[in-house]
């Protein structure tokens, strides 16, 4: 792997930030996503089954590199949290089985991105329960997402979130 960097970079335009939704995706562990030349990832390999939950709110998914001189060593953390809203039976058991496994997850940003954490090991996802002391307090899930990564998250090209060939997504009612 070089390690020597071949390109600078002009201040953008601005944007926005937050989150728009999050694609949830079952391990898999032949999945084997086609990269283009800046890392994005180009193409599924196969058809990913993907599980949208909407959200509003406060959300966040960021990412933190960690390097060691002293170890020689270089890694990217993940922290998200997401708040799902309502508490429900069905959303209950969903979120369990989403505890129990190592997902993988794919954030859209309200700025049209799409990114996928946990791609090489997963996410490892703690969910918890808030009913509020008041009428007008929050009542649903907090989800607290970790994942560690040789590399930071890739992002996924639009055009396939958009390929009934590429991704089947599943929305809830």
């Amino acid at each position: 792997m070089a390690c020597e960097i071949n390109l600078g970079r002009l201040e953008p335009c601005k944007s926005v930030g937050g989150l728009k939704a999050i694609y949830i995706a079952n391990w898999d562990k032949d999945f084997a996503p086609t990269l283009g030349t800046n890392d994005e990832i180009t193409g599924m390999g196969s058809v990913v089954d993907l599980y949208k939950f909407d959200l509003r709110g406060a959300n966040s998914f960021d990412e933190a590199g960690e390097t060691s001189s002293e170890n020689g060593t270089a890694f990217y953390t993940t922290t998200g949290t997401v708040q799902l809203k309502k508490q429900d039976a069905v959303t209950r058991k969903e979120l369990k089985l989403l505890a129990y496994g190592r997902p993988r997850i794919i954030v859209e940003g309200y700025d049209g991105s799409f990114k996928l954490f946990g791609l090489e090991n997963g996410c490892d996802v703690a969910v918890s329960t808030a009913s509020g002391a008041g009428m007008g307090d929050f009542n649903g899930y907090n989800l607290t997402v970790t994942a560690k990564e040789v590399a930071p998250a890739h992002f996924v090209d639009a055009s396939v979130m958009a390929d009934a060939a590429e991704v089947d997504i599943t929305e809830g009612s």
